[in-house]
């Protein structure tokens, strides 16, 4: 990514931090949201919650989705009963912490919003929006695992309150998950960024580019030859 960046001639700020020398930044954030009561631990795995699913979904019913189209976590007492989940909270069984999201709007008490610069044209300075922060859509988001310190949601929030970022430029890809952050930001009193969301680069097939499918990569257009100058005219940047 550093290599892609120098190629593109985007300038960076010293020292780079890297969240691998965070974690216990994120570990006392994390303490602060169950000092309010609003992360517990959840023990079901990925395996159970699709079975969960797939079963409820057997008679034409449908189980709600998050923006991201992943299930909404239909809680332990879904699956376990009393007894099972006493037995895995008491062993050694993997479990993500939830941030409990009912309770964290309740705590906060009022409408949020983010401010969203720019728009969907090629103009890139319109007049900012405010955007209605809709959270209840994600449901009990992992704030971090019994292996993972912490996750992206709160990573995000807590590494631009510390580095004091004041205008966040990503993918579209990542607008409905601001809501999330937004939350995390009133719960930990973290200061609000203005936020752009930009359009991503498809494939011919209107798929997001990724690493997993073997896309092209920068580094192999560089490796080609191409320029950076190259590339914004293809893009038509």
């Amino acid at each position: 990514m550093l290599e892609d960046l120098d190629w593109l001639g985007v300038p960076l700020e010293e020292p780079l931090l890297r969240q691998s020398q965070a974690f216990e930044h994120y570990r006392k954030a994390l303490e602060q949201l169950q000092d309010l009561g609003l992360v517990y631990a959840a023990y079901l795995t990925r395996a159970e919650i699709r079975t969960f699913v797939a079963d409820y979904e057997t008679n034409g019913r449908i189980w709600p989705r998050d923006p991201d189209g992943a299930p909404i976590y239909p809680g332990d007492h879904a699956v376990l009963t009393e007894r099972e989940r006493k037995a895995r909270a008491s062993s050694d069984a993997p479990f993500a912490l939830r941030l409990n999201m009912a309770d964290a709007l309740s705590k906060i008490g009022k409408p949020l919003s983010w401010q969203e610069g720019g728009s969907e044209g090629k103009a890139l300075f319109q007049p900012d929006q405010q955007i209605a922060v809709e959270a209840a859509a994600w449901g009990d988001v992992v704030l971090a695992r019994k292996d993972t310190p912490t996750s992206y949601h709160l990573s995000v929030v807590v590494d631009d309150a510390r580095q004091g970022i004041t205008d966040v430029l990503r993918g579209k890809d990542l607008y409905h998950a601001t809501s999330v952050h937004r939350v995390l930001q009133e719960l930990l009193d973290l200061p609000e960024p203005r936020y752009r969301h930009h359009r991503l680069i498809l494939g011919a097939d209107g798929r997001k580019l990724s690493k997993s499918s073997k896309d092209t990569s920068l580094r192999s257009l560089r490796e080609l030859g191409m320029t950076h100058a190259e590339l914004r005219r293809r893009l038509e940047l």
